[in-house]
This record gives C-alpha cells, sequence and structure tokens, in this order.
C-alpha cells in the first residue's frame, strides 16, 4: 500500500459563490467518509489563508510566501491505496465534491518512521 497526497492550490475554490459553500461541504464530507468507511483516509484538512512561517536550519524564523503565491497549497487529504489508479479515482470524487481540480503525488514511504508509529500505539 502506497500512500497518496490529493491536493489543491489555495484560491483554487474561490469561484465557488457563499450560497454554495454549505452543499461544497456536504460533498466534501461525504468523500471524507466514504475513503473513512473504504479504510483508505489518512488524513486532511484545509489550511488557513495566512503567511507562512519558515525556520531556517540554525533557528532563524521568516515570512514564507504569501497565500496569492500559485504554488500556496490551499488545502490536502492523505489516501493509502493500492494503486494510483485508485488514488485518481480519490482525487476525481474530491474534485467533483470540492469543485477544483487536484494534484496527486505519491508519498515516499519511510519504513522507520512506521515502526516508530506502531511502536508508540502499543504504549
Amino acid at each position: 500500500m502506497a500512500r497518496y497526497l490529493i491536493s489543491f492550490n489555495d484560491g483554487a475554490m474561490d469561484h465557488i459563490p457563499d450560497e454554495d459553500w454549505p452543499d461544497v461541504g456536504k460533498a466534501a464530507h461525504a468523500v471524507i467518509q466514504e475513503a473513512v468507511d473504504a479504510g483508505v483516509w489518512v488524513f486532511g484538512a484545509g489550511l488557513e489563508r495566512q503567511r507562512a512561517s519558515v525556520v531556517a536550519t540554525d533557528g532563524m524564523v521568516t515570512d514564507g510566501p504569501y497565500p496569492e503565491t500559485k504554488e500556496v497549497i490551499g488545502g490536502f487529504s492523505v489516501v493509502e491505496v493500492a494503486t494510483r489508479e485508485e488514488a485518481l479515482a480519490w482525487a476525481a470524487k474530491t474534485a467533483a465534491a470540492c469543485r477544483c481540480a487536484q494534484e496527486v503525488r505519491e508519498l515516499m514511504p519511510d519504513p522507520e518512521t512506521d515502526a516508530m508509529l506502531r511502536r508508540a500505539d502499543r504504549r
């Protein structure tokens, strides 16, 4: 099983009229519930529109990119599925619910972190 990041850029949902937001929220939560029920949901969230802080290796904190920057992520979900095609299918459901295109990227596996989490769950 592989984990996939499904994300969209900040501003991708700006075309949605205010009166449609309750329907969009209901549709998005229905997709999340379907993913939870299917056992593929890992985590997801929308991101607040704000400047990011960048923390350098020496600990210095500076302002990061502004939300108006096209590269800023507006929201994301992580699913754990057997194939890329399955991840793309979940992204299609998310795109329809959220009324915006979704980007799909496979996350690199990290067996050491997975082992740490399994040990922590046993405590």
